[in-house]
């Protein structure tokens, strides 16, 4: 078993593009969820709207990379008043159900035959990233030793973390401004800071708009990382993996999402490439019996779930996390 070319994948997938998009949805759920106690089950639609608006406004209405990244943002934050107007005056788990549907539909309506003009269908959509590449300062493979990355991979990913050590630093600040006070006391007690004469409502639509922009951001390099902006990248599990990194972390805890995605994929990569090794060849480690080549890849999930159950059990704040954090008015 050769451990380290194992331990080399599993850094390049850890450190690399598919780890960005997950911070940066996951630094949007943690402020949703985490410091407002908004159960958003519908990052995967922030993050459908904010790539597929980008792609269409490129490559099928021709408009430059920077408009559309700002047009991307305008209808994300449309998309968080729409959701929210109906929802945040109610009980938390009518958020929950509003967001995953309309999570769904999104995916299906970018998806369908109907609008296949426009977005390409299940296909997607493609060439909108030349003015993104043509910017891309690296020419040649970006080697550090025991990882490398080809220059269009690692300039996504040299922006991606950038743009997410910047929306930590946002975190850090507005957590410790007054305006984030208020979103934890609504997470604590929301009739208490009603009381004190605060609009809870204004203050939770704050909450889900920004937390939907950070949505955003994460679909336009899901759509970058790919060259391609199709409705598997943002399918249901993509939010689940998002509030995986975030509570793999810990939630309200400013690097939490950075380091739990970082740790996720690592350990997603790490196990996937080893149980690839341990069932290959015609003398495999692992015995046919028990487990064979097709069967390796699922073992990865299997594994990373029942941790997952374990660090809920037996440390539920997450890695860095707090418990007295977790407090959620679900009413």
């Amino acid at each position: 078993m050769d451990w380290g070319s194992t331990i080399s994948q599993a850094l390049q997938s850890g450190l690399g593009p598919t780890a960005v998009v997950y911070a940066l949805a996951a630094i949007g759920l943690n402020i949703n969820f985490g410091y407002t106690g908004l159960l958003n089950f519908g990052e995967a639609g922030f993050m459908a709207v904010g790539g597929y608006v980008m792609a269409a406004f490129i490559s099928t209405w021709g408009l430059p990379f920077w408009l559309a990244i700002l047009a991307g943002l305008f209808f994300t934050v449309v998309l968080a008043l729409i959701l929210g107007v109906p929802t945040l005056r109610l009980r938390a788990d009518y958020l929950a159900i509003v967001t995953i549907a309309a999570s769904e539909i999104l995916r299906f309506s970018f998806g369908s035959v109907t609008l296949l003009k426009w977005f390409g269908g299940q296909d997607g959509l493609i060439h909108f990233d030349n003015a993104f590449s043509n910017m891309n300062p690296f020419h040649n493979t970006v080697d550090l030793g025991i990882v490398s990355w080809r220059p269009y991979d690692f300039w996504v990913l040299f922006l991606g973390w950038i743009i997410v050590a910047i929306g930590c630093v946002l975190v850090w600040l507005l957590m410790r401004a007054p305006w984030g006070r208020v979103m934890k006391g609504i997470r604590e007690d929301e009739d208490a800071v009603r009381s004190l004469g605060k609009n809870v409502y204004l203050y939770k639509m704050q909450s889900l708009v920004l937390g939907g922009l950070f949505g955003a951001f994460a679909g336009f390099f899901v759509a970058l990382q790919h060259s391609n902006m199709n409705p598997t990248w943002v399918a249901t599990d993509t939010t689940f993996f998002a509030y995986t990194v975030l509570l793999l972390g810990g939630a309200a805890r400013v690097l939490g999402p950075v380091v739990g995605s970082i740790i996720f994929w690592f350990l997603i990569q790490f196990l996937d490439v080893m149980f690839g090794q341990m069932t290959s060849g015609n003398h495999p480690i692992m015995p046919t019996w028990l487990m064979n080549s097709d069967q390796a890849s699922l073992m990865r999930l299997i594994i990373m779930g029942l941790a997952l159950m374990l660090l809920m059990i037996y440390r539920p704040q997450g890695i860095f996390g707090d418990r007295r954090e977790l407090a959620i008015d679900a009413r």
